[in-house]
């Protein structure tokens, strides 16, 4: 069982010790599985190849989703990244095109890692894949910032919810956005304490974010908010990087979460019953799919 209780006991732990919190974390895992901190590495690996490769699938030009409703958006900001056309450079231009493309690939039914959700799965891939692509930074150390993320994520739902359906979007893409932040800190060298902070600013940024998905499918507006999640971790991750803190921390922020998700009306989580859903076109956009 993960003993870690919060963020700040396991920045604690990794302060005293001198490591990561990715040392951290593995170690004690391969305590509590009774395994190998080798073979942990070696699962983590492969879910990490499982990412890259959710990227390349959802990259096809005329893949379209189950539904018909989605498909094809990666593919287009990877053309319009690839002709320098992109306002924000190419490594943003590429990471919003992978949060797109494994989103794309979720709706398409194919093979993901859920990160932790299944409808803000692109968000962990695409920050820390495109920033190891653009620096050549170790698989290793890219690998291990993945044990980093877990332990971040695992605190966020046990401690308040990483499912839409109970706390809003800021459960499921404000997680994500957090666990990358706090991936992408130490992937880049800085402190455990920055990599809570990095986690604080994330979920800060986006408290309060409803979960309304047109038609009940993860589909609208959920691609496009992993695209949104990957820009908010990257904005947080640069925050912490270059000192900035967060004035409330980590643990308190992820309460404050929790209070505001219990806070949503139902109608806003998850249900399809409000919010974008409730849209005269969200409404003619279900009845395309599922008939009157």
């Amino acid at each position: 069982m993960f003993k870690f209780d919060s963020i700040g006991e396991l920045v604690s732990s990794a302060e005293k010790r001198g490591l990561r919190i990715s040392d951290i974390v593995l170690e004690e895992q391969a305590v509590s599985c009774e395994t190998t901190k080798e073979r942990l590495y070696k699962k983590m690996l492969k879910s990490f190849r499982v990412m890259q490769t959710s990227i390349e699938d959802g990259m096809e030009k005329d893949s379209r989703s189950v539904s018909g409703l989605t498909g094809g958006s990666a593919w287009k900001m990877k053309q319009q990244v690839d002709s320098g056309k992109n306002i924000c450079g190419h490594l943003f231009g590429e990471a919003m095109a992978m949060a797109l493309a494994v989103s794309e690939t979720n709706a398409c039914m194919g093979k993901i890692v859920a990160a932790p959700t299944a409808g803000s799965c692109g968000i962990l891939p695409a920050v820390i894949i495109s920033v190891m692509n653009e620096r050549k930074i170790p698989l290793e150390r890219v690998v291990m910032s993945l044990f980093t993320a877990s332990a971040f994520g695992l605190v966020i739902a046990n401690k308040a919810s990483i499912a839409g359906a109970e706390g809003g979007c800021q459960a499921e893409c404000g997680a994500a956005s957090a666990m990358a932040a706090a991936a992408l800190t130490e992937m880049c060298g800085g402190t455990p304490q920055m990599a809570a902070d990095a986690c604080a600013i994330a979920i800060k940024n986006v408290l309060g974010l409803v979960c309304d998905p047109v038609a009940g499918l993860v589909e609208i507006p959920c691609i496009k908010r992993n695209a949104m999640g990957t820009a908010n971790a990257f904005t947080a991750a640069e925050l912490a990087l270059a000192g900035i803190t967060s004035a409330i921390p980590a643990d308190e922020v992820i309460w404050a979460m929790k209070m505001v998700g219990d806070s949503i009306p139902a109608a806003l989580r998850e249900t399809g019953d409000g919010g974008l859903a409730a849209t005269p076109t969200g409404k003619r956009l279900r009845k395309q799919v599922f008939g009157e």
